[in-house]
């Protein structure tokens, strides 16, 4: 009966996420459409939609997942993953939306004077970016249809690939938008009905405040993170947000730079009350899972939990939710990499055409179904939490910098991003082969973010103050076009 009702459960999603594409394509007309959906996304609308497509793998399965592996160190990611739209709110958002680029090297052309080197590499940042980030959640997808249907888990990712070729080149960024903005509420769902029940069902057991306390010290007695690791996972989710390029593409479909705002502290409020239900979720995972911590099923520890505690039909039908809702995360979150992938990739190599738009979907999701289907799938937030490291390593500074520093250079932040992006990726391949030891330059290849952020930053300025020459002739005006407020706004 698990089965069947969670067979039902994905088919039903997929269809909806069709059909809806579908719809959104009725309304593509222009390249602008594709792009950005003509620029014309009110807050609430878009806001619904970043939450879509930012609440992934790691969030939908990899919290719970990290609780029970680590406990109370594990909260520390879904509270970086919401803080950092604040500093998105704070710096990056209205800025970027008045820069009028349709991608982040768009962005970095607009802001360096036609400077083709940068723009470059920062395409091959935005696709490797990109890449890493799709891979988890074709792992996700893998790893719950396995579990969920009995069926081979390869077929997770081929699923969710052709059903987001088929969202995005339907409508681009207008059919994701729609797509986007229905999977952030039935996510949300599909945790909220199984947290309920389950709450209903252990909350009789567990309201002594003997058994409080025990819950407190399980949580405390689990092996987490230490000092170094913790600081070092904060930064590279504070400022990794800042440079994800589907997160950050999604601001330039609001009208004005004062509506991006407005969908930022939007998005800051339903963040907020989703990370609350697979926070829960890992904690009911502990105490009634516990053996998950030491297997290879710690990330399905939201799809097993409802089994676990309830018999029958109500545990079968709480499991097909949530085999619905993490399929809606995978398709969600895939679908934006995609769209973000594909205008980089269009803009770049085939004239920022429909067509070459297109073209640059299917390209954008070939790769990562490969990778995921050839390689075995690691802790869904860790691996987010490595890639949230290299963008704030990379893009970030590039961004922080660019909005706020008139006095930055191309060769400074090619050389910053370079630099960022070599000292963090081999620091995490290097991590990746070594044995597990306890020691401290062990946890600073494992996470790099602490020194290989703030390095990234020293560079990009020190390169700069060297070629202090080279600043843009047209940098005033363009900082101008940025930081002036809109004729609407109150900003």
């Amino acid at each position: 009966m698990t089965n069947l009702l969670s067979a039902l459960a994905l088919v039903v999603v997929c269809v909806t996420t069709m059909l809806i594409a579908f719809h959104g394509l009725r309304l593509s007309r222009t390249t602008s459409d594709f792009y950005v959906a003509s620029r014309t996304v009110r807050p609430w609308w878009n806001a619904s939609a970043i939450g879509g497509e930012y609440l992934s793998a790691a969030s939908f399965l990899g919290v719970a997942g990290l609780i029970v592996l680590s406990g109370q160190s594990g909260l520390w990611f879904p509270i970086g993953y919401t803080a950092g739209y604040l500093m998105l709110l704070l710096f990056v958002a209205a800025p970027l939306r008045r820069s009028q680029a349709y991608t982040i090297p768009d962005f970095a052309q607009i802001r360096f004077e036609e400077s083709k080197s940068l723009r470059k590499i920062t395409t091959y940042l935005v696709v490797v970016i990109c890449w890493l980030y799709i891979v988890p959640q074709m792992h996700g997808a893998a790893l719950t249809l396995s579990i969920a249907t009995g069926l081979p888990g390869w077929l997770g990712p081929v699923i969710v690939a052709a059903v987001v070729c088929i969202t995005v080149v339907s409508g681009g960024m207008r059919s994701v938008t729609f797509v986007q903005a229905f999977q952030y509420w039935f996510k949300l769902a599909a945790l909220v009905v199984p947290a309920i029940f389950l709450l209903i069902q252990v909350i009789p057991e567990q309201s002594s405040t003997a058994r409080l306390d025990s819950i407190a010290t399980q949580l405390e007695s689990v092996a987490g993170l230490n000092l170094y690791e913790t600081i070092s996972i904060i930064l590279a989710l504070l400022f990794g947000t800042l440079g994800l390029p589907h997160v950050l593409v999604r601001f330039y479909t609001n009208p004005t730079g004062q509506a991006a705002r407005s969908t930022t502290v939007i998005v800051l409020g339903l963040l907020s009350v989703f990370y609350l239900l697979p926070t829960t979720l890992g904690v009911l995972g502990l105490l009634y899972a516990p053996q998950l911590g030491g297997n290879a099923e710690t990330d399905a520890t939201v799809l097993l939990l409802p089994s676990a505690v309830l018999d029958g039909f109500l545990g079968d039908a709480l499991t097909a939710i949530v085999v619905g809702g993490a399929f809606a995360a995978f398709l969600s979150t895939t679908s934006g990499l995609v769209v973000s992938l594909a205008g980089a990739l269009s803009q770049e190599f085939f004239a920022g055409t429909v067509r070459g738009f297109r073209i640059s979907t299917v390209l954008a999701t070939a790769l990562p179904v490969f990778i995921a289907v050839v390689t075995s799938s690691l802790a869904l937030a860790g691996a987010i939490g490595n890639v949230f490291a290299f963008t704030a390593s990379t893009i970030c500074p590039l961004l922080l910098l660019g909005i706020w520093w008139r006095s930055l250079t191309a060769r400074g932040a090619i050389a910053g991003m370079l630099t960022g992006a070599a000292a963090c990726g081999l620091a995490l391949m290097i991590s990746s082969m070594l044995p597990e030891v306890d020691t401290l330059w062990f946890h600073m290849l494992r996470q790099p973010a602490a020194w290989s952020v703030p390095l990234a930053f020293v560079v990009m300025i020190a390169v700069s103050r060297a070629t202090a020459r080279s600043v843009p002739a047209n940098a005033d005006r363009i900082m101008a076009r940025l930081h002036v407020p809109d004729r609407d706004s109150a900003f």
